[in-house]
């Protein structure tokens, strides 16, 4: 779908070009000069749509005052048929230029002719990117940060997808490791409670304490009964292991998908092991000469990767050399491997065996440190992983009901679950204030705001913009008036600022998702929507229906119902419903 603001900033640069070969034609310009002036929108809607510097540029290669150049391009600008209806000389010597009905009117057309599909660009070009996101380990319930990173890596696919990549959702599931042995150590310990009681049998310093622990241990008993009391080691956690995932992913799969998540894999980290891809992902390292060995164990010269990966990004050999580098053990001495070692896999698994062209995950900023230390080392396989590999880390969510910070449920005494999240408030409430701010600026979620029925809650807000214009619709369709097709209203009508602020911020949309898939920062599409509502409800306010003259009363209808499908078609990419009544 064309992008009609993009559309006139290029028109306005070869109008003005164009112009300028005219008048150099008629000996009134030096010919054959290149002038590379900007083509910008004025703060002040005033001074017209775009701003041309064309003059200022040229001045010292055409020998002339800018005014007096801009006067030339101006006598010889042909506007027939263009974007624009006129263009004046304004300061130094700005070219400024205004849009004609037609631009405003190839808005209307455009949202008319695929509402569902508005917005969309090509700059992803058809390529295919994962977005992983959430991968919360399976030893417990969800909480509040993966909340934040569900809906933000969900609808940073849905703008990527808009923005022309083919985007897949991906949950990589860490089923292996030092996790899921304490894990299953905390469900033997609380079982062998049960059995013995809880003061004749030790649970692990570092042990899982929650609740859901002694509900899986109860359970384990009751399906297996007191079998396990004397079961050697090796079978007990196999077997509680098992027991556990199996319970705790599809409750977070049950979570997810109320929280409007689908992802197309749930990738299992054990297969990584199980096929012996992480032992041959590292061989691949050994072969090219980045491991080595030391005390037993195998380690990976993360210090020379990073040095050549900084090197390589414009820091000189000196200083990367005084950087306070570390290296990273890939296989510990009793043979099993790190979990770096299975990352490393995973994402050689994604670029190497899937193809992807590039790989965007959702991390906790606390893993800033690993980010540049897996970019490096897929580096070192030939992958390009410092520009192939895209980590958005997240800051950290605050909590407030009455005004003070919530850590912990009131239920459960611990931190928020997900599912304990959306049984106080609605799942429109959550994936709006989840993804409302960028994933690099700390989340205040109010508790109280997001139940709030008022022009304060911005899901509110927003939704109520839409309801209102199908209310609207519905009480005018009643008097006989219809919204009619673009080609059969007069957008020269529009000629009130309101009208035409509220058609041009309707045009800004294919931008705000081009700059969203850009920098991976979907919270544009929140930002765009409030903006998109208060424009609507100013040009309500100001300009009325009912009751006018027939065409000017069917322009604005067209408006109106323009804004109600932008609406619809922004918030379904957040995964947030457009509800017709409130």
């Amino acid at each position: 779908m064309a992008n009609l603001i993009q559309a006139a900033r290029e028109q306005v640069a070869q109008l003005t070009q164009a112009a300028y070969e005219r008048a150099a034609a008629q000996g009134l310009l030096p010919a054959g000069q290149t002038i590379q002036g900007t083509v910008e929108v004025p703060k002040d809607s005033k001074n017209g749509d775009f701003a041309s510097s064309f003059a200022m540029a040229g001045a010292k290669a055409l020998r002339m005052a800018p005014r007096q150049t801009a006067q030339i391009v101006l006598d010889h600008l042909e506007l027939e048929g263009t974007f624009f209806q006129r263009a004046e000389i304004a300061g130094p010597g700005f070219l400024n230029f205004f849009y004609a009905p037609k631009w405003y009117g190839g808005v209307l057309a455009a949202v008319e002719a695929d509402p569902e599909g508005y917005g969309a660009c090509g700059e992803g070009e058809g390529r295919r990117v994962m977005v992983e996101f959430v991968s919360a380990n399976p030893t417990g319930p969800m909480h509040m940060g993966n909340a934040r990173g569900g809906v933000l890596g969900d609808t940073l696919a849905n703008v990527l997808n808009r923005a022309g990549w083919n985007a897949w959702k991906e949950f990589y599931v860490n089923d292996a490791g030092n996790q899921v042995d304490k894990f299953a150590r905390s469900i033997h310990a609380r079982y062998m409670q049960l059995l013995l009681g809880e003061e004749n049998y030790p649970f692990p310093e570092d042990g899982y304490k929650g609740d859901d622990i002694k509900e899986l241990a109860r359970a384990f008993r009751e399906a297996r009964g007191d079998a396990y009391r004397d079961a050697p080691e090796e079978k007990w956690l196999a077997d509680m292991s098992a027991f556990g995932l199996e319970r705790n992913i599809p409750r977070m799969k049950e979570d997810l998908r109320k929280y409007g998540i689908e992802y197309d894999q749930w990738f299992f980290e054990s297969e990584l092991h199980d096929s012996g891809y992480v032992a041959e992902t590292v061989a691949l390292l050994t072969e090219k000469g980045w491991t080595y060995e030391k005390d037993g164990a195998l380690w990976l010269n993360t210090t020379g990767l990073l040095k050549e990966k900084y090197v390589r990004e414009g820091k000189t050999r000196e200083q990367a050399d005084k950087l306070d580098l570390k290296d990273d053990v890939l296989r510990r001495t009793n043979g099993f491997y790190t979990y770096f070692a299975a990352d490393i896999a995973y994402h050689r698994n994604k670029f190497e065996k899937r193809g992807f062209d590039k790989v965007i995950n959702v991390w906790g900023a606390d893993h800033h440190g690993h980010v540049a230390r897996l970019q490096a080392a897929l580096d070192g396989l030939g992958l390009d992983g410092s520009n192939r590999l895209v980590i958005v880390l997240m800051q950290l969510v605050n909590l407030l009901q009455d005004g003070k910070p919530v850590k912990m449920s009131k239920r459960t005494g611990k931190a928020i679950a997900l599912h304990d999240l959306l049984d106080e408030i609605s799942v429109d409430a959550a994936r709006y204030y989840f993804n409302n701010r960028a994933a690099t600026s700390p989340l205040d979620f109010d508790l109280d705001l997001a139940v709030r029925q008022d022009s304060d809650n911005p899901v509110y807000y927003v939704q109520y913009a839409h309801a209102r214009i199908c209310s609207l619709l519905a009480n005018l369709a009643e008097d006989g008036a219809h919204v009619p097709a673009a080609a059969e209203m007069d957008p020269a009508l529009l000629a009130a600022e309101e009208e035409r602020s509220l058609v041009k911020t309707l045009a800004q949309y294919p931008e705000e998702i081009r700059l969203a898939a850009r920098d991976y920062d979907p919270s544009r599409i929140n930002r765009y929507l409030t903006t998109l509502a208060g424009d609507f409800h100013r040009f309500y306010n100001a300009c009325r229906m009912k009751g006018e003259e027939r065409a000017l009363q069917a322009a604005r209808l067209k408006l109106a119902d323009s804004v109600r499908l932008v609406l619809a078609n922004g918030l379904g990419l957040l995964g947030v419903d457009a509800p017709r009544k409130m």
